[in-house]
C-alpha cells in the first residue's frame, strides 16, 4: 500500500459526502505494499482506507469489491467496503477509481510463532470455505498464464544466471499438471504485511484482496508458507491449522513442493517486474525481488514435502 496518486482535501471532502459519514479531520498516507494508492481517513473519531486504484480495470474492481463485502458477510475479517445509497462501491477520485473501507483493529507481526501460523492456517482455511458460494470469481490474475508471459517478457533484462534459472523453472511449471486440484477462491498475497493481529494473538484482520481470484486453494496455502515459515514447526502448525477445516487430498499432496515453487516463482517475477519497471509516486514501497529468487533455488535443491 504505497501512495502514486495524491488527494487535495477538497476532493476528498466532495468525494465523502455520497456515503454519509462527515467531513473528514485526517487524512495520512500509507507507505506499505506495492499496487495502490492508500490513506487514513479520519472521521468524527472513527478511522477508515481510502484506496485509490492504480491498475486494476472496472471489471476486476467489481469482482474484488463484491468479494470482500461476501467474505465480510461471512465473518472473514476483511476491510469492508462502503458503498452508496445507489450501492456503489467505488468512484473516482483524483482522476481514478477510489473506495472507502472499514479500518480493522491490529498490527501486523514481523515474527511470527508456530502458534500464528497455525492461527492463520484456520483462517485461510475458512476464508476458501466461505467463498465457495461467490458467483462468477475471475481467474487468479498472475496464474500460470501471466508467469509465462512475464517470465519470459522479463528474461532479457535479467543477468545469465538469473535468466537460466528463470527459463529452468518456467520449463518445470509448464510441465505440470494441476488441473486436478481443488479450485475455488484464493487470496493470493497472504503476506505476514497483510495480516493484522490483536495484543493477545488473535488474528483480526486479513487485508489486500486485490490479486484475489479463482485458482488452485494449494497455491494459496504454498504463498503463505513461503512467507510465514521459516522451520519446520511453523509449517506443520501451518498446514494442521488448514487442515482442521478443509484436509488436502492426496493430489494436493504431491502437487506441494512443485506448487510451492509456483509461489516463489510467481513473487519473484512480480518483484522483478516492479524493479525493471518502477512507478513514479510520492511513497512507494520497493521489494527486494531476490529474497523470492533464493526461496526458489532452495525449493528446486531441497523439495519439502507435506509436513505430518
Amino acid at each position: 500500500m504505497s501512495v502514486y496518486t495524491a488527494v487535495a482535501r477538497e476532493e476528498l471532502v466532495l468525494w465523502l459526502e455520497p456515503l454519509g459519514i462527515g467531513a473528514p479531520s485526517e487524512l495520512s498516507g500509507i507507505a506499505a505494499g506495492m499496487q495502490n494508492s492508500n490513506y487514513f481517513v479520519g472521521v468524527e473519531g472513527r478511522r477508515w482506507v481510502l484506496t485509490i486504484f492504480e491498475r486494476l480495470t472496472s471489471r476486476e474492481l467489481d469482482f474484488c469489491l463484491a468479494l470482500q463485502d461476501h467474505l465480510a458477510a461471512r465473518g472473514i475479517p476483511c476491510p469492508r467496503p462502503l458503498a452508496t445509497g445507489d450501492g456503489r462501491f467505488w468512484r473516482l477520485l483524483a482522476g481514478k477509481p477510489a473506495a472507502l473501507f472499514t479500518c480493522l483493529p491490529g498490527s501486523c507481526i514481523e515474527m511470527p510463532t508456530a502458534a500464528h501460523c497455525q492461527a492463520l492456517g484456520e483462517m485461510l482455511a475458512r476464508l476458501h470455505l466461505a467463498g465457495a458460494d461467490f458467483p462468477s470469481p475471475l481467474p487468479n490474475p498472475c496464474g500460470q498464464e501471466w508467469r509465462e508471459r512475464t517470465g519470459h517478457a522479463l528474461a532479457p533484462k535479467l543477468t545469465s544466471d538469473e535468466r537460466g534459472r528463470l527459463l529452468a523453472e518456467l520449463d518445470f511449471q509448464s510441465a505440470q499438471d494441476y488441473s486436478g486440484l481443488p479450485y475455488g477462491i484464493i487470496h493470493a498475497d497472504l503476506f505476514r504485511d497483510n495480516v493484522l493481529w490483536q495484543d493477545v494473538g488473535q488474528l483480526s484482520g486479513v487485508l489486500d484482496f486485490y490479486f484475489a481470484g479463482a485458482d488452485s486453494m494449494l497455491f494459496d496455502l504454498a504463498v503463505a508458507a513461503n512467507d510465514w515459515c521459516a522451520d519446520d514447526d511453523q509449517l506443520a502448525a501451518l498446514i494442521a491449522g488448514y487442515s482442521a477445516l478443509r484436509q488436502l487430498t492426496p493430489g494436493e499432496e504431491f502437487a506441494w513442493p512443485a506448487q510451492r515453487r509456483a509461489a516463489a516463482l510467481r513473487f519473484w517475477l512480480l518483484r522483478l517486474d516492479v524493479r525493471h519497471h518502477p512507478r513514479p509516486g510520492a511513497v512507494v514501497t520497493i521489494k527486494d525481488p531476490d529474497h523470492f529468487g533464493r526461496l526458489l533455488q532452495r525449493l528446486c535443491l531441497a523439495p519439502e514435502g507435506v509436513p505430518r
